[in-house]
């Protein structure tokens, strides 16, 4: 019998694998999925002679994706509570002064959330920043959201309501939102073993959306849960869901977040959101530890996550 990973493991697990999987997707990031080495040559270090997107950054870096969720993780255990403006506070210092970025560096910034962070740095409050056009649901709140989870304790109407709130900041469109939401109610359900983790979350959200028309028509008519989960790794929020959804079942830790690379395109934003839910399902030993060991920006990670797992023991 496989043994379970215990709640420390889950969310170690959580929160290095949505960075290793970022890390890994870094250096083939706008590659179409022809051009993507096989599966088993994607490592932090592409093979020789592939044209590395972001050649500057050295291996095993997080990019935006990373550095962002670990915003949200700061502000949440600073605040002990979700706090808009102070989240929109650090997003602000990430864009401006590396904040939360292995070395101080911002390589890669989202066209929505950029454009966010400089309505904030002109005194637009937080909630207020984010554009809702149907032009404006790219993955920028998606990819970071995970640490909601792993620091949640609360309903899961709550966190819904909270998923949202930190999307409304930089893609404020419901669709946008609904996609974090969701999200949200998967990894808990991944989190806390439940057998078919992802029905169960579309089953929970239809529940908490049953009086608010707007945001279920997106769930169902946009997002469409019950559709066979077929992703192409676009930086198209529903698609990036979908295609987390479709390569968790490709097997490990290792095999999925190769399978989120190999799609191509928005490599680093796949990875990141599928191997954050891996990385919960297996738990910190389920992610190779080459991986692990190559990781950069260990004095930033390391203090967040002994705050996170003190959390958890209070």
């Amino acid at each position: 019998m496989i043994k379970k990973p215990t709640k420390i493991e889950r969310l170690t697990g959580g929160l290095l694998g949505l960075l290793v999987g970022d890390a890994l997707g870094v250096p083939y990031e706008f590659h179409d999925a022809s051009t993507i080495p096989a599966a088993e040559l994607i490592e932090f270090q592409p093979p020789a002679g592939f044209a590395r997107s972001h050649h500057l950054v050295q291996p095993g870096t997080w990019s935006d994706d990373g550095a962002q969720a670990l915003c949200l993780l700061a502000s949440l255990l600073e605040c002990g509570q979700f706090d808009a403006d102070d989240f929109g506070r650090k997003l602000v210092m990430w864009y401006d002064e590396g904040y939360m970025a292995v070395d101080g560096i911002v390589f890669d910034v989202g066209i929505t959330t950029g454009k966010a962070i400089l309505a904030m740095r002109q005194n637009v409050p937080a909630l207020q920043a984010g554009a809702r056009g149907d032009h404006d649901n790219g993955n920028g709140s998606l990819m970071r959201v995970l640490p909601l989870v792993l620091f949640h304790r609360g309903s899961d109407s709550d966190l819904v309501r909270i998923a949202q709130l930190q999307s409304q900041i930089t893609h404020a469109h419901l669709r946008s939102q609904v996609c974090c939401a969701l999200y949200c109610l998967w990894a808990r359900r991944i989190f806390n073993d439940v057998a078919d983790p992802w029905n169960d979350a579309v089953m929970t959200l239809r529940a908490i959306y049953k009086n608010q028309p707007q945001e279920l028509e997106e769930l169902e008519w946009s997002i469409r849960p019950d559709d066979e989960p077929i992703g192409h790794g676009s930086g198209y929020v529903v698609d990036s869901l979908r295609s987390a959804l479709m390569v968790v079942e490709a097997g490990n830790y290792e095999t999925v977040v190769r399978a989120a690379v190999s799609l191509g395109n928005d490599t680093d934003t796949t990875a990141c959101i599928a191997g954050g839910i891996a990385g919960i399902r297996d738990g910190i030993t389920g992610i190779p530890a080459r991986w692990r060991n190559q990781l950069r920006g260990e004095t930033i990670l390391t203090p967040l996550l002994k705050q996170l797992l003190a959390y958890h023991e209070e």
